[in-house]
């Protein structure tokens, strides 16, 4: 027995499949769903790589802050040592040439004991000009 196969032309160009429209909404809340957890994840790196970023300026900020402790001690040191009596009396007597006083040379400021704050002159001064 002979068996013959034949090939039959058909058009299916005419054919449109249905869409369904479960498959649509479907799709819509796959996006949404999923730009949403991008979206999280997104802001949560942000927020971590913030986190990271105020904490190297925390650490900076506490750097600086204790270069400027150890300065204000240095200056502290230098205030008190330019300050000290025994300095200040070598540079009058070796600089400026500055001796003790004998007795005798000082005399004591004539005037009433009381003590004023503030005396008011009364001299007419020319306007300048």
């Amino acid at each position: 027995m002979t068996e013959y196969f034949t090939v039959k032309r058909i058009d299916n160009s005419r054919l449109v499949r249905p869409s369904a429209p479960n498959r649509l909404r479907d799709l819509c809340r796959r996006m949404v769903s999923g730009g949403t957890l991008a979206l999280c994840l997104l802001s949560y790196a942000w927020q971590h790589f913030e986190c990271i970023q105020l904490r190297y300026a925390l650490e900076q900020f506490h750097a600086q802050k204790a270069d400027a402790t150890e300065l204000n001690q240095q200056l502290r040191v230098e205030v008190a040592s330019l300050r000290s009596p025994m300095r200040i009396d070598a540079i009058a007597r070796q600089q400026l040439g500055l001796t003790v006083p004998v007795p005798g040379q000082v005399a004591p400021a004539q005037g009433s004991g009381e003590g004023v704050v503030a005396e008011v002159r009364s001299q007419s001064q020319a306007p300048r000009p």
